[in-house]
């Protein structure tokens, strides 16, 4: 049977419009929903193999829907100037696909969709129609199927009756009863899809339901039976036309050769790269050349397995001859792509249950290890197989490629195998190219190579039912683990051109991020030390002093309630007390969360209360009660993940535990510090860059006045308070030095008269003088600030010193919150993304030095702007005089970089 593939593009153009963040080229042209619009095209071909297809867009001007009825769509706004923008270069891209394009006058897409596929399916065809339109269900039957590419939903009938309740062939019943919204067609008053689907379950259809209308009660009666004289209309604008005057058959609709010179013109302007880079790798037919004449993407193994052409091209290693062979590959392959399949994700604990490699794009192999079910094939011994891969896996000439290969590191090491040669991490490439998008070789498959990966769900499943990898079926298993080895390569070869091409960002990775990687696996591998009897005083401290504030907070209200539910809160703060409510939750409640009690806590003791409770009940659930749990049971400390390629602006992401948001403003909070202690013989030495940020703001902005106190040593928050105060140095009071510290900080954070005014407890003139004193004495900084909003508007992103690049999709959002979000972030992510670069320049500097001289020291730590080291007493002092020396070289700026240390039993006492 031969396929219609018909795609409803007006459909797809304001979901992708809408979706995906604001993409821009570099004239700063917007390109978001054309990616989304051509990505979702390209996809649709790799997964159907349609004889016929079209893409279909609705016409400029009216139809005939509003010739029946004028208020059709009236409430909708005019399209954005961003999309309109887009059309012209998007309907182009189309057509140099290859792709046939309909646009017809007078009706809309759906009605041009309706009469193709009725004509697929007199002509006894099958009809996919991609589109996320619940209207065009009404189309569904036995030949006909809906497919929505954006959330990989598919509908044929059964589909369609559990999904919204009724049958394709109710759908337009039911629509006319519920209404659309976005036309702005009315249904029947208060009635939503559960009444609908009630009313058509008992009478069957909407004409026998009209005929019965009496028979239906209360209030939804009434409304119905003044809607009946309208639902007719409703029905008729809800009707899809299937008889529309097309100008060509489907039978001229097949694929066209794509006109590879425009299409490569056209990536080249709107500046997506790895399509055009396919373009111009393409060799025409042949083994690693094989297009597709209309989509343009070059086919991968999955492509080609879906096509049902090369399944041999992975292998299942079963044998030792069969190892033997790719031991012999890979020690001969220029660079081998390499995953494991574990146990479990804790990279401490899980063991290996099989190992993937690929030497060369759509070849593949999986060893599997340790696979346990009834019936599993006999499987290679795992001493026998570490013996044999040991010498290539330890072997640092031997470069090996992977995503997050930090986690294969650790798995390896639970073998006693120390993974050498790491020369590339396509998560790690992403994260340089891309740093705002996600980063798993799912979605980085589909964004770069337009395929769609086998899911770890769908290997072992979901929730309760799943199981775990050793359970898998070898076969199963295999597919799933060679594709993302041969997947990884395939990425390595389409990202990592795109970095070298780019001297900062090759840096950035070459030179941070790649040797991090490794620095961090060792830091995460010597785990922390914890007093766990401390910790047990602490919580119960902490209790003691819950239990009291609850008192006084009862007290307070005269009543008792729960401290730990929002709803008596509410009830309390704004029921009995009747104190302001100073927002609203979503649902229109008023709000009880720390913003509000903070404001709330200037004049009303009870939320001051609160807000003492909560932040102790936070310090005893997530560190005090939480960290003894944490501990290794074969190593007695707790090992955290460093996640390196999680915030925009390229800072470390620590979590199980997260070491790095240990409150440190209250007395309870430092305490906790103190339970991380050193072992016998040895102390922790803390090292941390002194006002970093402010200092890469004194940098970049070239501010004579910042320069210049940095120069001179000065206290800077104490200089500032004189500048902005007007007084000399030794006249500023330590209130006035507080005010400034906030004004330094807030500012480089983007901070607006309204927040400073807030974070001062002042008024909103004031906050606005201080702001306009600060600049008038600081100009650099001003000017600073007003150029990076416009080089963010023009690039959209920004830059470190380093170079990393700091994307900010939506700095030109029509949505003015979003906007001005978008422009505090650039002002703050290049300091903050200097600081982390430094931080990182740091550990390369500091871990290789320890390692020189034998140290027996270990970098423990790594919390924003600080490392912290466990150091044996007898190398305290080389530490403390060779630490500000080393950190202090690694970057040259136009100030200098300070850095204090300090020693302690413990990490509160060394900080």
């Amino acid at each position: 049977m031969k396929t219609l593939l018909l795609v409803d593009g007006s459909s797809y153009l304001y979901r992708a419009f809408h979706a995906l963040p604001d993409f821009r080229n570099r004239n700063n042209e917007p390109t978001g929903a054309i990616y989304g619009v051509l990505s979702m095209l390209r996809r649709l071909h790799k997964d159907y193999q349609a004889h016929y297809s079209a893409c279909v867009f609705d016409a400029k001007g009216k139809t005939f829907r509003d010739d029946l009825y004028a208020e059709y769509k009236s409430n909708r706004p005019p399209m954005p100037n961003d999309l309109v923008a887009q059309i012209t270069p998007l309907y182009e891209c189309i057509s140099a696909m290859g792709w046939p394009m309909l646009i017809v006058e007078g009706v809309e897409a759906d009605d041009v969709i309706g009469t193709l596929a009725k004509q697929a399916v007199r002509e006894n065809m099958r009809c996919i129609i991609s589109t996320g339109d619940k209207d065009i269900a009404q189309l569904v039957n036995p030949q006909v199927t809906l497919v929505n590419t954006m959330s990989n939903e598919t509908l044929d009938e059964a589909g369609v009756l559990a999904k919204f309740g009724v049958t394709p062939a109710r759908m337009l019943d039911y629509l006319a009863l519920v209404g659309d919204a976005v036309d702005n067609i009315p249904g029947v008053e208060k009635v939503g899809p559960k009444t609908a689907v009630k009313w058509l379950t008992q009478y069957e259809t909407l004409d026998n339901l009209i005929t019965h209308a009496d028979e239906i009660g209360g209030v939804v009666g009434e409304n119905l039976r003044r809607a009946l004289d309208w639902l007719s209309r409703s029905r008729e604008l809800l009707t899809i036309k299937c008889d529309v005057a097309l100008p060509v058959s489907f039978h001229n609709l097949g694929l066209q050769p794509q006109d590879i010179a425009k299409l490569a013109e056209l990536y080249e302007r709107l500046d997506f790269k790895s399509w055009l880079r396919e373009l111009q790798q393409e060799t025409g037919p042949g083994e690693r050349g094989n297009v597709s004449s209309a989509a343009g993407y070059q086919k991968t193994g999955a492509d080609q397995r879906s096509a049902g052409i090369v399944s041999a091209d992975y292998q299942t290693i079963l044998t030792q001859s069969q190892l033997d062979e790719w031991v012999t590959r890979i020690n001969a392959a220029p660079l081998v792509s390499v995953d494991t399949e574990t146990t479990g994700l804790d990279p401490m604990q899980a063991q290996l249950v099989g190992i993937a490699f690929s030497t060369e794009p759509h070849q593949a192999a999986y060893l599997p290890l340790a696979h346990r079910y009834a019936g599993v094939p006999q499987q290679l011994a795992i001493d026998l197989v570490i013996d044999k891969l040991r010498p290539w896996l330890e072997d640092p000439a031997k470069p090996k490629l992977g995503q997050n290969l930090k986690y294969d590191k650790h798995i390896f090491a639970n073998h006693g195998i120390n993974l050498s040669g790491i020369a590339h991490d396509t998560l790690l490439q992403s994260y340089v190219l891309e740093s705002h998008r996600p980063h798993d070789m799912d979605s980085l498959a589909l964004r770069h190579l337009g395929a769609k990966t086998i899911g770890y769900d769908e290997v072992t499943g979901k929730g309760a039912s799943r199981i775990s990898f050793d359970q898998v079926d070898i076969e199963r298993a295999a597919r799933y683990a060679a594709e993302d080895a041969d997947i990884t390569l395939q990425l390595h070869q389409h990202l990592y051109p795109a970095i070298t091409g780019e001297v900062k960002l090759d840096y950035v990775y070459r030179v941070l991020e790649i040797p991090v990687l490794n620095i961090l696996f060792e830091m995460e591998r010597n785990g922390v030390l914890l007093d766990l009897k401390l910790l047990e005083s602490q919580s119960r401290e902490l209790g003691e002093k819950m239990l009291a504030l609850e008192d006084r907070a009862h007290g307070v209200a005269g009543q008792p309630f729960n401290l730990n539910s929002p709803g008596q809160i509410r009830e309390i703060l704004f029921g009995q007390l009747k104190l302001p409510v100073i927002k609203k939750t979503p649902g229109g409640a008023p709000s009880t969360d720390e913003d509000v009690l903070q404001l709330l806590a200037l004049d009303y003791p009870l939320a001051k209360i609160l807000l003492d409770y909560r932040g102790l009940a936070k310090l005893k659930s997530t560190y005090t009660d939480k960290l003894p749990r944490m501990v290794d049971a074969s190593t007695g400390r707790v090992h955290t993940n460093y996640a390196q390629a999680v915030a925009v602006t390229g800072r470390l992401a620590s979590n199980e535990p997260n070491l790095q948001n240990i409150p440190i403003r209250t007395a309870e909070g430092r305490r906790i510090r103190e339970a991380f202690i050193a072992s016998a013989g040895y102390s922790i030495i803390s090292a941390d860059y002194s006002q970093i940020e402010l200092r890469i703001m004194a940098h970049i902005s070239q501010d004579a006045g910042l320069l210049k106190a940095f120069a001179a040593g000065e206290d800077i928050h104490r200089a500032t308070a004189a500048e902005v105060f007007g007084l000399p140095l030794d006249a500023v009071t330590s209130e006035q030095r507080r005010y400034a510290k906030i004004i330094n900080f807030g500012l480089i954070y983007g901070m607006s008269e309204f927040g400073l005014a807030s974070q001062l407890n002042i008024e909103r003139a004031a906050a606005r003088a201080y702001i306009d004193r600060y600049f008038a004495r600081y100009p650099g900084v001003a000017n600073y600030m007003q150029s990076t909003r416009e080089t963010a508007r023009k690039k959209g992103y920004v830059e470190t010193v380093l170079g990393r690049r700091l994307w900010l999709p939506e700095i030109n959002s029509s949505n003015g919150n979003r906007r001005q979000g978008a422009e505090r972030a650039a002002i703050n992510a290049p300091m903050q993304g200097t600081a982390a670069d430094i931080i990182k320049l740091a550990m390369i500097a500091v871990h290789p030095w320890l390692a020189e001289q034998n140290m027996r020291s270990k970098l423990i730590m790594q919390v924003h702007d600080e490392l912290v080291l466990e150091v044996p007493d007898d190398e305290i002092e080389t530490i403390k005089n060779e630490l500000p020396r080393l950190m202090g070289d690694v970057a040259k700026l136009d100030v200098p970089l300070l850095v204090g240390v300090g020693v302690g039993p413990n990490w509160e006492q060394a900080h």
